[in-house]
């Protein structure tokens, strides 16, 4: 019987001091890093100034949308809409253009979006934090009506 309470008592101090030990090296992880941020500008001309974007699988990335112009917001505004590979992106930015009511993001085709941000106009920024899906290459888009048509788009290159 004493042998067994001597054990108790070795196993219990070192039981407390592999707990202390497993926190400290749980509390000096490092943390997560910040996400990586990609400013691209919008403009009345219906471009962005970032049309490819080279990424990793994994990373967080934010984008973080500008629009720059004169236009008002009814006649020019902007939005950033990433694609899920294989989306067929003029058939998304066709149907789009009906959908004025949810920031011309069609609700049937919102399983398609990876991420996007709302619209804006000259002078103000908005931004959309993602993790970066699997490598390939991922389409994105003004979704606003006519921009996609004039070459307001470009490439996620996730490798």
């Amino acid at each position: 019987m004493s042998r067994s309470i001597r054990v108790a008592r070795v196993t219990v101090p070192a039981l407390v001091l592999a707990l202390i030990g497993g926190a400290t090296a749980l509390s000096a992880q490092k943390p997560a890093p910040a996400p990586r941020t990609v400013v691209i500008t919008a403009t009345d001309q219906m471009k962005y100034d970032v049309v490819s974007i080279p990424a990793t699988h994994g990373e967080t990335l934010r984008i973080r949308l500008k629009a720059v112009g004169t236009m008002p917001k009814l006649a020019m505004s902007h939005n950033f809409v990433l694609l899920k590979t294989g989306t067929n992106a003029q058939a998304f930015a066709d149907k789009a253009i009906n959908a004025r009511a949810t920031a011309f993001i069609p609700p049937e085709l919102k399983a398609q979006v990876i991420a996007s941000t709302s619209l804006i106009a000259d002078g103000e920024e908005t931004e959309v934090t993602f993790k970066v899906p699997a490598a390939g290459r991922y389409d994105f888009l003004c979704t606003f009506p006519g921009h996609f048509a004039v070459g307001m788009k470009g490439v996620l290159v996730v490798k």
